[in-house]
């Protein structure tokens, strides 16, 4: 029977890269999506180019209903889920004094409620087949903290968790719970940084670079295979070494000067650009 891995948060960035991965592996593919937009179809399009099936499900990952409906949709299609990559995530950094309640709770809502409400609703399905592989995208911020995330680190925090608990409950059941913790990764959710800024903390990180998606995605891939039939209840740290090597000198660089000079266009990236520069500091 062929398999099926079920990404949410998947029409761009890691989450698409997770997809593509996988289905260069030949799993079927159900991209989970919120909104429709050029993206998903271009995700879409890449993946019935490699050869295998693929469908789009709507979405919202903090909506109960509507992650029990997206599901039930995959195993119509599919018959099975084999794989789950709980991807979806937002952001909405301030520092906790401005942060809006609302705000706060989004975030919490869609990153770590959201890994409840789809695991929720797949879980019983990979119980009833006694097999399974279940991946959280959680953050290095959930291990490290950063200024101005508060309530990024805690839902990244709270998946961690998540995952460790989760991991004790299936293992029984020949189904293995694993987290991938990337550090500072190259999408679209970093566009706004400048290349002065990508050099000066790509100097902090012990590989000297940034990490792009495929890095992330080749870890959730051997999470996923055979090759890790012994691992779970872990989180991976994707991050170059960013964690173990904390550099005390960065903040006698000029890296606060680049942040500021590179995002000073409206207040928000004032504190994207502060939240960056604290999590090297």
């Amino acid at each position: 029977m062929d398999k099926c891995a079920l990404i949410t948060g998947a029409t761009r960035g890691i989450g698409k890269q997770i997809a593509i991965t996988l289905a260069k592996q030949g799993y079927n593919i159900a991209l989970n999506y919120r909104k429709e937009n050029e993206e998903l179809e271009n995700t879409k399009k890449e993946i019935e180019e490699i050869g295998v099936q693929v469908i789009a499900v709507k979405g919202d990952v903090a909506n109960f209903e509507d992650c029990e409906n997206f599901v039930k949709q995959v195993i119509e299609r599919f018959g099975q889920i084999d794989v789950l990559v709980n991807n979806a995530g937002i952001t909405k950094d301030m520092l906790l004094m401005r942060m809006k309640k609302e705000d706060f709770e989004q975030v919490i809502d869609t990153n770590l409620v959201g890994t409840f409400n789809v695991t929720k609703n797949v879980i019983g399905y990979m119980m009833k087949a006694r097999k399974g592989n279940i991946v959280n995208i959680s953050s290095v911020v959930g291990i490290s903290g950063n200024a101005g995330q508060t309530n990024y680190s805690a839902s990244k925090a709270g998946i961690i968790g998540f995952t460790k608990s989760l991991a004790k409950e299936v293992a029984s059941r020949n189904i293995r719970v694993n987290a991938v913790a990337p550090g500072f990764i190259e999408t679209s959710m970093t566009d706004c940084l400048n290349d002065d800024i990508k050099e000066e903390i790509s100097k902090n990180i012990p590989l000297k670079r940034m990490g792009c998606a495929e890095d992330v995605a080749n870890v959730v891939k051997f999470l996923v295979s055979d090759e890790s039939s012994y691992i779970t209840g872990q989180v991976v740290q994707v991050d170059g070494g960013m964690l173990m090597w904390k550099t005390p000198a960065f903040k006698k660089t000029n890296a606060g000067v680049f942040l500021a000079n590179g995002l000073l266009n409206n207040y928000f990236k004032k504190i994207k650009a502060f939240t960056w520069q604290m999590l090297f500091s």
